[in-house]
């Protein structure tokens, strides 16, 4: 039809590419009130949260980590950091973000990152668990008091291979790394371009195209955006004035 588009349906998200930065940056501007600012005379690009705690640093350096976030130390938890490849997924960075602006976050809730991949049948080798293509890997490091996480997507061990990083550091809470790995494990395809996919990854994915209608993609983002800037709207429902006291009957005169 002519108001179709092709698109290609790509699993698993590991290899479909880093996909439209737009996808993390746009929420967060729009739907979260993060600011942005361009430092002169480079390419990087900073945006900071409302309180001025978190701060996501995007800085295009060859063969280098390209999204940093980091947040300030508060009363209840010390400072911490993560930080992307540039070929990261942007869906899996943006899960990140969506948990961390998510003003009913369960942040105190207990989770263990690796359940969802233990789930999905990623298996176990010392001290990483493993996709079942032997692609895509997790790997927590406790020596010696680091607490430190690493995720990687490698075709092979050649390093020329490597498809792309994360990193998150010792303090980062568990509930933002277990949204990156859920979102990992989740079996559900990505949508791309299918002019953009990774030429080496593409003979290791499940993949198909698909046509859709044109405005479905065109305003994919516009309704992400909107249902993310919904969680801090208010219910209508709700009202924040206490209930008026009942009424006490008036005396009856007496005859």
């Amino acid at each position: 039809m002519a108001n179709d588009i092709e698109v290609a349906l790509v699993a698993p998200c590991y290899l479909a590419g880093p996909g439209d930065p737009a996808w993390i940056t746009v929420p967060l501007h729009r739907a979260c009130g993060w600011t942005t600012t361009e430092e002169p005379l480079t390419r990087r690009v900073v945006r900071t949260s409302p309180d001025r705690q978190a701060e996501l640093r995007v800085d295009p350096t060859p063969d280098d980590q390209w999204w940093h976030l980091h947040h300030a130390a508060d009363a209840d938890h010390p400072a911490w950091y993560a930080s992307f490849g540039a070929r990261t997924p942007v869906e899996l960075i943006a899960a990140v973000l969506d948990a961390l602006t998510d003003p009913v976050t369960p942040q105190a809730t207990a989770c263990d990152p690796l359940e969802p991949v233990r789930q999905a049948g990623w298996a176990w080798s010392p001290g990483a668990r493993i996709s079942p293509d032997g692609i895509a890997e997790i790997e927590h490091f406790t020596d010696h008091g680091s607490n430190s996480w690493f995720i990687t997507a490698a075709l092979s061990d050649d390093p020329e291979n490597s498809l792309w990083q994360a990193c998150f550091g010792g303090n980062t809470p568990d509930y933002l790394i277990t949204a990156f790995t859920r979102t990992l494990a989740d079996p559900s395809p990505l949508i791309r371009d299918p002019l953009s996919l990774p030429p080496r990854a593409r003979r290791h994915t499940h993949l198909r195209t698909e046509q859709l209608p044109a405005g479905t993609v065109a305003f994919a983002l516009e309704h992400r955006t909107a249902a993310l800037a919904q969680r801090r709207a208010p219910s209508p429902a709700t009202s924040t004035a206490p209930p008026a006291p009942p009424q006490e009957p008036r005396p009856r005169r007496a005859r």
